[in-house]
């Protein structure tokens, strides 16, 4: 498919109720207000276009730059393409799941993760907390660097209430990946989520409510899951 092709099609998935929504939890013009589950529809015809990904991102249009997420080549993509899309990621659907679970399936997650949580700028570093925990669902424990992701844990605890707002969700959930899937710093997890306790996140008017991560983590404790890696994080 071509990019004209791919934008009118968009457009006819476009939702007005849909995109109410988006812009509500922080989207802007451009974009049509299409449904996730359209966006699949068009994955399966597409299917992986990396060349196709990178004119979808730098149109702006919010559903195209999602969609290009969808389809970009994680084998592929350079670190240069993911530090401008984390740049260009103007609300945490781009920055959380369209960029972060691109770079967690990348060579290149664990590096931009780092750089990125570093960043003075609220989606950029609520990226990088969000590639963490999607790269920590990803890699087997033996890949996992556990000392320094005990000292981000540590991190997380002392900075949590005073972070931004998406910065503090997605410092929630990294507890709740680490905790999730990686067996041996579990029971570490599950003591910096009771001392972290509720996070309170605004969530731009939505009934959505942000996870506990310490019930979060005992759930999937009890319901046998404690370690079981995800094969990918997109889609």
């Amino acid at each position: 498919m071509t990019l004209q092709s791919v934008m009118k099609e968009l457009e006819g998935y476009g939702n007005g109720q849909t995109k109410d929504i988006y812009i509500s939890h922080g989207a802007r013009e451009p974009l049509y207000g299409v449904k996730i589950t359209d966006l699949k529809k068009i994955v399966k015809k597409i299917k992986i276009d990396h060349s196709l990904a990178l004119e979808l991102y730098v149109t702006g249009n919010s559903d195209a730059m999602y969609l290009a997420g969808l389809i970009a080549d994680p084998k592929v993509v350079t670190k240069d393409e993911l530090r401008k899309w984390a740049k260009n990621a103007y609300w945490y659907m781009l920055s959380e799941y369209t960029v972060a679970g691109l770079a967690a399936e990348s060579p290149y997650g664990w590096e931009l993760a780092l750089e990125w949580i570093n960043s003075d700028e609220e989606m950029v570093e609520s990226a990088g907390w969000a590639t963490l925990s999607y790269w920590v669902s990803l890699k087997p424990d033996d890949e996992l660097h556990m000392d320094a992701l005990s000292e981000f844990m540590q991190i997380v605890v002392e900075n949590i209430g005073s972070s931004k707002n998406r910065v503090r969700y997605t410092m929630n959930s990294f507890i709740i990946s680490v905790g999730s899937y990686v067996t041996s710093l579990s029971e570490e997890a599950i003591n910096i989520a009771h001392q972290i306790g509720k996070v309170v996140v605004d969530m731009g008017g939505a009934a959505c409510k942000v996870p506990l991560a310490e019930e979060y983590i005992d759930k999937v404790i009890t319901t046998g899951r404690l370690g079981k890696k995800r094969k990918e994080v997109r889609g």
